[in-house]
């Protein structure tokens, strides 16, 4: 395939470069292979942040009007390249072309949306309690940011966090996920073209997760490490982070209840059931997990819901009219097949799909009646499958809800709307959507509460995670 944006070097201080070990990048729709990328390790890795380091000062005192219009072009090239970075995107992740062409979209928003939001990093005056006293607080840029993104949203989980940290007048060294990173090399060659300074903004390959994982987050140089992943190796990153007292931003797990009270309109709660379940076949931080139906609806939704998931499309991303394409790759698998046969061997009903199809492809699957005690009541499933679990009062439902460790997004479907306040204050969650499956969007403040995460990612909010508020005090 022709792709001008692929590429198969790295990015480092405003060049492209390759490595003297390449690993190959797989389609895990069919396991061809796509391309080859730099395998580099923890010294190219320093070296990288030693390159952002020297970049910072001229970048961090080059006028925001500037910086942004430079963040601007980035994004008028993504838009520009949409076709290109969509393709790349369904090759080495799986998922649908329609839904890589619409992550193009979603992630070029943070981008138009921080280039213009960094002209509105305000400062303050404050009230003097003493005569002649003058207080004020500016923003400015933490310094390096280190991010490391995810596989499962390739071009999105860059552009929220580097198109802040660029904007606010940060520099950064991004690791992308060893599964997808062609798509992050291809937005490297974009902003190269749009013009930023050498070493504003570097791209890193390598299998070394663990290694590059510590040079940046314990680096003395990096200010703010950035990650989006799961719980556990946030945890790990956070203490290692701990050593030089970095800014943290993380986005991890989630565990996200779906309740439909027996007043929702169950039609609606199915179309947005199955835009929150099955989108990148479920590989979602915010994907449903758990499926909380009342009592007095629960047969109605549950037949409904099965016929929907029956008219689902399985197969390779670039198919037309394909809407679940495959899982990332076989540990992935084993987790959901694991997950499913767990339940049922608890006692779920099948109600529809429950096996593995051709390589890494699982069919759509909804299980009624699983047992609290499953393996898909506590941990994410990462995959295809509609958990259903019954509850009988508003109460019952909120703390069945409630019950996890994680707090990232929750969803609830109800046309009362005294009921839609209460339930919305109650669920512990960073994010609700209130009869609606899908809540994301450049203007709104993205992240989660209890082990879910720290921070923000997002909105003007979004914008403060990249800056450090500093008090002037005029005497």
């Amino acid at each position: 395939m022709q792709n001008q944006l692929i590429t198969d070097k790295a990015y480092i201080n405003g060049k492209f470069l390759r490595g003297k070990k390449q690993f190959d990048v797989i389609n895990p729709a069919d396991g061809s292979t796509i391309g080859s990328v730099p395998d580099l390790d923890a010294t190219a890795c320093k070296k990288a942040i030693d390159q952002a380091y020297d970049a910072w000062p001229a970048w961090r005192d080059t006028p925001v009007a500037a910086r942004s219009a430079v963040v601007y072009q980035w994004y008028v090239l993504i838009t520009q390249h949409k076709e290109a970075l969509a393709r790349i995107m369904t090759l080495e992740s799986g998922k649908p072309l329609a839904e890589s062409l619409t992550e193009v979209d979603y992630g070029a928003s943070f981008v138009e949306w921080f280039a213009e939001e960094a002209k509105r990093a305000y400062g303050e005056t404050i009230p003097a309690p003493k005569a002649g006293q003058r207080l004020v607080t500016i923003r400015q840029p933490v310094g390096v940011v280190s991010a490391i993104t995810p596989w499962n949203f390739p071009l999105a989980m860059i552009t929220r966090k580097v198109a802040p940290a660029l904007a606010s007048g940060c520099t950064a060294v991004l690791r992308p996920a060893s599964e997808t990173p062609l798509t992050a090399l291809a937005l490297a060659v974009l902003a190269d073209k749009a013009g930023f300074p050498p070493g504003v903004f570097n791209v890193i390959t390598g299998k070394d997760s663990n290694g590059m994982g510590k040079e940046l987050t314990t680096n003395e140089k990096v200010r703010k490490i950035s990650f989006t992943g799961s719980t556990a190796v946030g945890r790990q990153l956070m203490e290692q982070a701990a050593g030089t007292i970095k800014k943290v931003s993380l986005e991890l797990g989630g565990n996200a209840p779906f309740l439909v009270f027996d007043d929702a309109d169950i039609d609606a709660a199915i179309n947005g059931a199955i835009a929150g379940k099955f989108r990148n076949s479920g590989q979602t931080c915010v994907s449903v997990n758990r499926f909380l139906v009342q009592d007095g609806i629960f047969d109605a939704f549950a037949k409904k819901l099965t016929a929907a998931v029956k008219k689902l499309r399985v197969g390779n991303g670039l198919e037309e009219g394909v809407q679940v394409g495959p899982l990332i790759n076989q540990k992935g698998l084993e987790k959901v097949k694991a997950h499913v046969a767990d339940a049922l061997t608890k006692g779920a009903m099948l109600l529809t799909g429950g096996k593995a199809k051709k390589d890494l492809f699982f069919q759509p699957t909804v299980l009624a009646d699983v047992p609290k005690d499953a393996y898909i009541a506590r941990e994410e499933t990462f995959g295809p499958v509609c958990a259903l679990f019954r509850f009988k009062t508003e109460e019952q439902g909120i703390a069945l809800a409630n019950n996890t460790e994680f707090g990232l997004a929750a969803y609830f479907y109800s046309r009362d709307v005294n009921r839609c306040w209460r339930v919305s204050e109650a669920l512990e969650a960073g994010m609700v959507g209130v009869n609606t499956g899908l809540l994301s969007n450049a203007v709104a403040p993205f992240g989660g509460i209890k082990q879910s995460g720290i921070g923000r990612e997002g909105s003007k909010h979004g914008l403060d995670e990249y800056t450090e508020l500093k008090y002037l005090c005029f005497g």
